[in-house]
């Protein structure tokens, strides 16, 4: 499921639930090309891509477990 985040101001936080998740985790870029986000080496390349000014503004997200949809949106939801 494509899950569309924004206003991401926790990047540690937010990699913390990436990095809980059990099932593959890809982040989408504009292009349409794919980076796994629980490799720790994507999430570097995806912050100097996405991350400015102490927050990251829009992310598309792709979870393929429900459990892992779960926890984004509550993440999302809660902060």
């Amino acid at each position: 499921m494509k899950v569309n985040m924004s206003n991401i101001r926790d990047v540690d936080k937010f990699f913390q639930v990436i990095d809980s998740c059990v099932g593959r985790v890809e982040l989408v870029s504009s292009e349409g090309d794919r980076l796994n986000l629980k490799s720790k080496l994507s999430q570097y390349v995806s912050l100097a891509k996405v991350f400015s000014d102490g927050t990251i503004s829009e992310l598309d997200i792709i979870a393929y477990e429900q459990e892992d949809i779960e926890k984004l949106l509550t993440y999302m939801i809660n902060g």
